[in-house]
């Protein structure tokens, strides 16, 4: 990910405590760091990372009103006249700070427990894989409950319009035909009732991700911290008590505009009343993209920021998934059977062999590579299959759905000749 794109940028006056003046510019942040730009000389007055930051504070005194005060480090920075207001820039700047300080304890406290190895590397790499896997499943799994229950509710359509035609063809014979009453009455007796067997899918069905997000609801400029849950039903989006907001199913999305890599929008449209929209900004938001594409492919823009986020997460990873793949099997081999000699194997990509020339990895690293390799070609396997049933239901579908048509038209030509 590009560390220099902005994310967000705000008119303000900074305090310069060199020359005790203020400054007009504009205030911006980036996935790392604040920067502060002047408006007349265009000088780059701040410039610090995230993670230098002790505190971000809303302060006042009989000078200064409405300022936000950035603690870095031993230097605290005064910002002014911030727009739309000193809410929301302080509660999008604390949101990413935040996160930006959970993520570097992690990372802090993986390299002081454990140095970094090629075996850690792609142990990582490959349980990335598996996650988004995993979440595919799911999505697919709900699909296939969604086939199964069209599958159902055309089965009974199918049996209302045998009734139907029974009915038809007691209209249509004669009044004298003894045996007319019999034709329909006798199967509505023995028929079975359905009964009905729709599931609560909203207390099933499993979360696939949920990420910290800052709220805007359609135009307001108040923004407010939340949290975005995706299901493979829909999405949810809900206070910082985990109170509902408002839930989009599947169906209700209109449209999903992707503006940054950390910022989307979701729409509803009505007519004759206002769509309900909702804008979520947050740090987490490159994760839960891939899977907002994936389930609404053909719903999802990506606007003129966002497109190099795209291509540049499409293009490479192709070849990403190759090479760990490649350098996970070729590192498991060599260290299974370390006696082999690493130029004799055929089929060796000349970079692998050098990359198990300069680095070996551990056997637990190995016996960890080859359990999530397992779990990988397991979860393949399962979501093959699960594609396959799907396009056997979309053909058995398609079929029942013309049959059906066909038995329309058939019936709407014999009650116009009743009529």
């Amino acid at each position: 990910m590009n560390e220099d794109i902005r994310i967000h940028s705000w008119p303000c006056s900074y305090y310069l405590d060199t020359s005790k003046q203020w400054v007009s510019g504009r205030l911006s942040l980036t996935p790392v760091a604040i920067k502060f730009t002047a408006d007349k000389t265009g000088e780059l007055l701040v410039n610090f990372h995230l993670s230098s930051i002790s505190e971000i504070k809303k302060e006042s005194s009989n000078l200064i009103f409405s300022s936000l005060t950035i603690l870095e480090k031993n230097t605290k920075h005064w910002f002014s006249s911030l727009q739309p207001s000193r809410n929301v820039v302080f509660n999008i700047l604390e949101h990413f700070w935040r996160e930006q300080l959970l993520s570097s304890q992690g990372a802090g406290a993986e390299a002081a427990a454990l140095q970094s190895t090629k075996g850690k590397e792609l142990t990582g790499l490959l349980t990335g894989s598996q996650k988004r896997l995993e979440d595919t499943a799911k999505v697919l799994h709900y699909q296939g409950e969604q086939f199964d229950n069209i599958m159902r509710g055309l089965h009974k359509i199918e049996g209302d319009m045998d009734v139907a035609d029974r009915l038809l063809t007691e209209l249509e014979s004669p009044s004298w035909w003894p045996f007319s009453s019999k034709l329909w009455k006798a199967p509505l007796e023995t028929k079975p009732k359905e009964t009905a067997t729709v599931s609560d899918s909203k207390n099933q069905e499993g979360i696939i991700i949920r990420i910290p997000v800052i709220i805007t609801h359609r135009t307001d400029s108040n923004v407010k911290p939340g949290k975005l849950t995706l299901f493979a039903s829909g999405l949810e989006i809900s206070d910082c008590n985990s109170q509902v907001i408002h839930r989009f199913e599947s169906k209700d999305v209109d449209d999903i505009r992707v503006h940054t890599p950390y910022e989307i929008s979701v729409r509803q449209r009505f007519i004759g009343k206002p769509d309900t929209s909702y804008r979520l900004l947050s740090a987490k938001m490159p994760e839960a993209i891939p899977i907002l594409e994936m389930q609404f492919s053909k719903k999802i823009q990506f606007l003129e920021d966002a497109l190099g986020f795209v291509g540049a997460r499409k293009s490479p990873q192709v070849d990403l998934g190759t090479s760990i793949w490649q350098a996970a099997t070729g590192l498991l081999g060599g260290v299974v059977q370390p006696s082999s000699p690493v130029g004799g194997r055929e089929g060796m990509d000349n970079d692998q062999v050098q990359l198990q020339k300069q680095e070996k990895i551990s056997q637990e690293e190995a016996k960890e590579l080859k359990q999530i390799l397992k779990k990988l070609k397991g979860l393949a396997l399962e979501t093959e299959a699960e594609l396959e049933r799907q396009d056997e239901a979309l053909d058995s579908i398609t079929t029942s759905v013309d049959r059906t048509t066909l038995s329309i038209d058939k019936q709407n030509r014999r009650i116009k000749k009743l009529t």
